[in-house]
């Protein structure tokens, strides 16, 4: 029989960050820096400036650990977010700038000394991403369509409106209410 591995909590995670403990920050790197990337290089279409995304946005999360607000959704939600909207005002703004203070790069150090031992295996990937797939499936496949579009294609709202031809103002209620629903099923 084999011991479940125990689950990473991402709110004390970045409740460590936000006080400055920058093992949390290795933490969380370690946790999430590969599926980070696969969203950055969905919306980027480019490894090296996948790579600079992430960078960019374990930078922004240690420097603005502080604003996370558990009341307004998930601390690994957070992250995503942090990293999607980074990727995506790249692509439409063709620059990416993130200020970088001395303590910041200090922090990061440690990130650059890690190697791939540290990242989890497909199979492990897999098994804590089944809950999510399941409450994906119990979403109307429109609806679910809208979410994938969103948050692994990176699609805006009005690319997911003209790909789908539905109206914009739809497809951002769809969106709004799947999150919902979405938040409801992870519990």
């Amino acid at each position: 029989m084999t011991i479940p591995e125990p689950l990473f909590d991402y709110e004390a995670c970045l409740l460590a960050c936000a006080r400055g403990e920058r093992q949390a920050l290795v933490a969380l790197y370690a946790q999430e820096s590969a599926r980070l990337l696969g969203v950055a290089r969905r919306i980027a279409r480019d490894d090296a400036l996948a790579e600079d995304i992430v960078h960019d946005a374990f930078i922004k999360i240690w420097t603005r650990a502080t604003s996370y607000d558990p009341q307004r959704g998930s601390a690994r939600g957070w992250v995503f977010s942090v990293t999607r909207h980074l990727a995506l005002n790249f692509m439409r703004d063709n620059r990416l700038e993130v200020q970088v203070s001395e303590d910041s790069e200090l922090a990061l150090q440690p990130l650059a000394n890690l190697d791939g031992s540290l990242a989890l295996d497909a199979l492990e990937w897999r098994a804590g991403s089944e809950r999510i797939y399941g409450c994906l499936e119990q979403l109307d496949p429109a609806r679910r369509t809208c979410i994938v579009h969103a948050y692994v294609d990176g699609y805006t709202h009005a690319e997911i409106a003209k790909k789908l031809a539905t109206p914009l103002g739809t497809v951002k209620a769809w969106i709004k209410r799947s999150l919902s629903a979405l938040r409801e099923c992870m519990g």
